[in-house]
């Protein structure tokens, strides 16, 4: 018997192409810094609105350049959506809620989130004047 067991060679920057799943566990881990950096800009963004007007005007003029409207339409779209839609899969897991002997069925709970998402959505879309 070989006193050092056999270890698999695993590669240290490429260990998750291999897998799917593992794409999928980098690829929502990757996003989660950069809505980190989206909600940065939206925190600038009040700090400047709560400085005055000469200030707010400043950071609108910094958003209005190509680049960051690019960065704000593919963040809000692809990253912020891609998170809510993974947690809303996850929640059933979360938070299971029992009815008497049974669970409600999982799908059941992503819907009532989903709900909720477009509710609040709606209801902060006329606190603002959109609809």
């Amino acid at each position: 018997m070989s006193r050092q067991p056999y270890v698999r060679p695993v590669s240290k920057t490429t260990w998750y192409m291999r897998n799917g799943r593992y794409r999928k566990y980098m690829l929502r881990e990757v996003t989660c810094l950069l809505v980190g950096v989206y909600c940065f800009l939206t925190i600038w963004a009040l700090a400047a609105l709560a400085a005055g007007a000469d200030t707010w005007n400043g950071f609108l003029a910094s958003q209005q350049n190509t680049v960051m409207v690019v960065f704000h339409a593919f963040a809000l779209v692809y990253f912020l959506i891609y998170q809510a839609f993974d947690w809303f899969k996850l929640a059933p897991k979360a938070m299971p809620v029992q009815l008497g002997e049974k669970k409600l069925p999982d799908r059941y709970i992503i819907i009532a989130h989903y709900v909720a998402w477009a509710f609040v959505s709606l209801f902060v879309f006329w606190l603002t004047g959109v609809i």
